[in-house]
């Protein structure tokens, strides 16, 4: 049936199936050429306006030209996610699985804000919380059959503001609303910016948000002893500490916090203590990296994102809490309108009272897809492998002694910069030399990385973390930037004459060193 002439109706399942085979078919050949695209998109900003119209057009078209302009309007502007070359910020994992429990999502297409408004969205997303929660070894309290339980977020942002809101409201109950100005929040200069714009949201002062320093002696860890040293000189000045961050796999070098220590400070002063493990929750549901969890049990909320690193796609945010009505007290509204029987006598969960908006979608679907077509065992296995990649890069990148690792590498995140000449070790020359090389390598579109500062040093972050990446895109990214960083150490030199105009030989580095035998694959 032409999609074109008014012929496609708002809803159709003989037509619904036409025209889905058609994207499923688009979808699937972009992921086939995926690494023929540029990974960071190269257009410059206001490209697009120059390309379409400018006003909706009055009469239908057809699937394919929009199709065609896709392809030749919109994918040039697109930077690649999924590509296998993509190694920036933190993954954003896409997957078959993940596609399909999508797809499904959106033809049922309900709003699940309450129990009554689709019974099946509501249970499944607690059972397959329970699921995830009991893959992390998270405690009894965070699961479902007991006072707390899980509820899917958009993001860690919502995440950290929801539980943020219930500490805050928690707090004030006991001393006084009056009191507002005076609540305090805790986390690092490691910790992410989604603390600071939930302590804007919830009125917490900004003078008040204390992101205590940390250093290269706790591998950018939050230090326990800088924290109950804030928190007593708080106290003593009339202050009220009532939030900890804790962080396993920081944003800027995936460090851990100590959090049994952490814990214990936050369980002392009554605060809330807020576990975030965005990034790195995933890789702990392997046994061998369980232990970076260990202390959770003494934490009031947890989160991980299963849309970074598990395969499920965004967004998919999972939130845990052990005490459900501290969130219901702070978020919970009921209109007369929303009003039934099983809500009123308190027989389900309404998780419209768990988040900030009113409207959500069935994201658990693709969540259950996820675990059941992919399974633990290889769920797990395709973590290990990202991690395995990450570590041979690591090595890559220590046997070349122009480069040097920066900070410890735990899971997929690897943290290093471009050495300067000997003779030029100021600190300013060093970090524009690997603003330098980050620039050169992205402006390839062949690689997508970025970076971070750590101690004041310009840091340039590779994370493995995309569904398609095998060994010989880590070898590829690896040449792309010994080849770059060759041309910006060498060019002063080449005009003087005094160095070759090519890179060295295979197997020998741009100083001369021959590298030791990288790890078999």
């Amino acid at each position: 049936m032409d999609g074109g002439g008014g012929g496609l109706k708002p809803m159709d399942s003989e037509q619904l199936r036409e025209y889905g085979h058609q994207m499923v078919d688009f979808v699937a050949d972009y992921y086939k050429n995926i690494e023929n695209y540029p990974v960071l998109s190269q257009v410059e900003p206001g490209y697009l306006v120059k390309l379409l119209p400018d006003a909706a057009p009055n009469q239908p078209e057809s699937l394919q030209r929009v199709l065609d302009d896709v392809q030749s309007k919109i994918l040039p502007g697109v930077t690649h996610w999924q590509s296998p070359n993509f190694y920036a910020y933190y993954p954003a994992n896409s997957s078959v699985a993940g596609f399909l429990g999508e797809i499904l999502s959106a033809g049922i297409n309900m709003v699940g804000f309450s129990w009554i408004t689709s019974p099946a969205a509501t249970e499944l997303e607690m059972i397959v919380l329970d699921w995830l929660g009991k893959l992390l070894k998270l405690p009894q309290e965070f699961l479902s059959s007991g006072h707390g339980g899980g509820v899917i977020q958009g993001s860690a942002s919502e995440a950290v503001l929801v539980v943020l809101l219930a500490a805050r409201d928690k707090t004030l109950r006991m001393v006084g609303k009056s009191a507002l100005g005076k609540l305090v929040v805790y986390g690092s200069d490691q910790t992410h910016s989604a603390l600071q714009k939930a302590c804007q949201i919830a009125g917490i002062h900004p003078e008040n948000c204390r992101l205590l320093k940390t250093d290269s002696s706790t591998d950018y860890a939050l230090s326990p002893e800088i924290v109950s040293e804030a928190i007593s000189h708080d106290i003593s000045i009339g202050l009220i500490p009532f939030f900890l961050c804790g962080t396993v796999g920081t944003t800027s070098s995936a460090t851990v916090d100590p959090l049994y220590s952490l814990a214990k400070i936050a369980k002392s002063n009554g605060m809330w203590f807020h576990v975030d493990a965005a990034y790195a929750g995933s890789a702990c549901i392997c046994p061998e990296y369980r232990k970076y969890l260990d202390g959770v049990e003494e934490a009031d909320s947890f989160n991980m994102n299963a849309h970074k690193w598990f395969l499920t796609n965004f967004d998919c945010s999972a939130l845990w809490v052990k005490d459900r009505n501290a969130l219901i007290q702070s978020l919970s509204t009921n209109p007369e309108f929303l009003k039934n029987k099983a809500s009123q006598a308190n027989l389900v969960v309404d998780y419209k009272d768990w988040q900030i908006p009113l409207g959500r979608r069935f994201r658990s679907l693709k969540l259950w897809m996820v675990l059941r077509l992919y399974g633990v065992e290889n769920l797990q296995n395709y973590l290990r492998n990202h991690i395995e990649l990450a570590r041979y890069f690591q090595v890559c990148v220590g046997q070349d002694p122009r480069f040097e690792i920066v900070a410890p590498r735990k899971f997929s995140l690897v943290c290093f910069r471009l050495l300067p000449p000997v003779d030029d070790n100021e600190t300013r020359g060093s970090n524009k030399l690997n603003q330098d090389l980050l620039e050169a390598v992205n402006s390839t579109g062949r690689v997508f990385i970025t970076h971070t500062a750590l101690s004041g040093m310009y840091t340039l972050r590779l994370v493995v973390g995309a569904p398609l990446t095998e060994r010989r895109h880590i070898d590829a990214a690896w040449k792309v930037l010994q080849d770059e960083a060759f041309t910006l150490l060498c060019s002063p030199l080449q005009e003087n004459g005094n160095l070759p105009k090519s890179p060295p030989p295979i197997g020998f580095f741009g100083n001369g060193f021959k590298a030791e035998p990288l790890p078999q694959k």
